[in-house]
């Protein structure tokens, strides 16, 4: 068991919100396969030890495999969506998420994907254009906010004027996953999740009636040999769009710009050059990106990173400090947007790599790219924003922007 940094050492601390980096950077030199007393369980920052547990059936994201003493915001998501018969695809194994996945999985390919590219740049035109008169914004509720949300919503064919109700229930469903909220934000996340799957109900109801052009009715025929999808398999499948998708990609888009609005030099890579979008949004991701965290279980007794961990103890890997590793990326603190070798761990690995991955890298090259070049003197407005009280998941509150 590692004893090198302090007792009390916690790089989960609301102080590290602003910057977490530095702890993460102790815990790579002075630990980097760390016992967390707090939570009684094993956190990694190395990148092959995070890739390895990633890659390794043989851990599990499905919490009723854990026998440690502790009990973690993930498994009151779980939890939730079980009683309202959901499952959901994070926590999910073989052969379950397998069924799951395969069914599911077409509709996300990269190809299918990219046809909705246009549609997404007319959306992003569309705000830019209503923001073009103003001399100072916040993104966050103008542009990152509500821009995944429609994108979601019109896949699914969620009537326009129901959209406004998805991003509160999404904000405070996805509170469920950090490792320790009060009782009153737990509260709301529960109800959020209970009136997303009520609505989902009625929406999953009507297409059956009367089938769309529309991802839901797609879900909803979706076969592969002789396998449907269940009641409870697309509510989980919608649950986890707007919960993992909305929120992530939203912190993709404010924690990109302002890494952008950071590095100046960087800044104006990007907007003298349409051809580094793409590369551009993996650095960001890599840089400072919308994860910082998942957990896996051990089914069996097993080993990383050189420590013995029993069956049933739980280890976390910490993604952001893996995508900062010095052994595997040169310069790790620096941002570079054509950085050539950027196989980062965002998006997680294995079996449980993002769904909607390819999703949220269009929606951030469509923003970034049209943002920074239709506003050439964007500008911090306040340099130092607040974020959100998520833990798991990493945001702005807030960024101001001068748009002269």
């Amino acid at each position: 068991m590692t004893t090198a940094v302090q007792p009390g050492f916690d790089p989960f601390d609301p102080d590290h919100r602003a910057d977490p980096f530095p702890a993460y950077r102790e815990l790579l030199e002075r630990a980097p396969v760390w016992w967390n007393d707090k939570f009684g369980e094993w956190v990694l920052s190395r990148y092959a030890d995070c890739e390895a547990v990633l890659r390794d059936p043989r851990w599990s994201s499905n919490p009723e495999h854990l026998t440690s003493r502790v009990e973690l915001g993930a498994m009151d998501l779980r939890s939730t969506m079980r009683d309202l018969d959901t499952g959901i695809l994070l926590f999910l194994d073989p052969p379950d998420h397998t069924r799951l996945r395969r069914l599911v999985s077409q509709a996300f390919t990269p190809r299918s994907i990219e046809r909705l590219r246009p549609r997404i740049q007319e959306l992003v035109d569309g705000i830019l254009d209503e923001l073009a008169g103003e001399r100072e914004v916040d993104l966050m509720p103008t542009l990152a906010y509500p821009l995944p949300v429609i994108v979601i919503c019109q896949l699914l064919g969620v009537p326009a004027e129901d959209r406004a109700l998805f991003g509160p229930w999404s904000s405070d469903a996805s509170r469920l996953l950090d490792g320790e909220v009060d009782l009153e934000t737990a509260n709301r996340g529960v109800v959020a999740v209970m009136q997303l799957i009520n609505y989902l109900n009625g929406l999953i109801e009507e297409r059956r009636r009367r089938p769309r052009d529309d991802l839901l009715s797609a879900l909803i025929t979706a076969e592969e040999e002789g396998d449907k999808l269940t009641e409870s398999d697309l509510r989980a499948v919608v649950v986890l769009l707007f919960i993992a998708g909305h929120e992530t990609t939203m912190n993709l888009i404010g924690n990109g710009i302002l890494a952008l609005l950071r590095h100046p030099d960087q800044l104006a890579r990007l907007r003298d050059d349409p051809g580094l979008d793409a590369s551009a949004v993996e650095e960001l991701l890599r840089y400072d990106g919308p994860v910082h965290f998942t957990a896996r279980i051990a089914t069996e007794d097993l080993e990383v990173g050189g420590h013995h961990v029993p069956k049933g103890h739980q280890v976390v890997a910490l993604l952001a400090a893996a995508n900062r590793d010095p052994a595997r990326f040169e310069d790790p603190d620096g941002l570079d947007l054509a950085r050539a070798d950027n196989r980062h761990l965002t998006f997680s690995g294995g079996m449980h790599y993002c769904l909607g991955a390819a999703l949220a890298r269009v929606e951030g090259q469509v923003v970034l790219g049209s943002l920074v070049r239709r506003f050439p003197g964007l500008a911090l407005a306040d340099p130092h924003p607040p974020y959100r009280d998520h833990v798991v998941l990493r945001g702005l509150q807030e960024l101001r922007l001068s748009l002269a």
